[in-house]
């Protein structure tokens, strides 16, 4: 795990923020019951200032643009099949959004 790295895991579900030459990311994976596993991912530019990109994975095709996190987490929520309540947020990843 390198210095930008930070993983949490809250139940079933494990978030993982990473930043790359372009982004950060904040990915999920889950074994939820309800939604029998999956993931997700919100990316945003290294700068931190663009609009945030829902994704089924982190390099997958984007899904939606918002504006604000808990816009982003609500579909992440809905992708997974699990209140985004539930999503663990690492402490790098709580200023995402604009």
């Amino acid at each position: 795990m390198t210095d930008a790295e930070r993983t949490e895991t809250n139940d079933s579900i494990t978030a993982t923020y990473r930043e790359t030459e372009t982004e950060r990311l904040l990915e999920f994976v889950t074994e939820h019951p309800s939604a029998g596993g999956g993931t997700a991912a919100i990316a945003q530019n290294r700068e931190g200032y663009a609009m945030l990109k829902v994704r089924p994975t982190a390099d997958g095709d984007e899904l939606e643009r918002y504006y604000g996190f808990d816009m982003a987490l609500d579909h992440v929520g809905e992708l997974l099949e699990v209140s985004p309540t539930e999503l663990p947020v690492p402490d790098a990843a709580a200023d995402m959004g604009m």
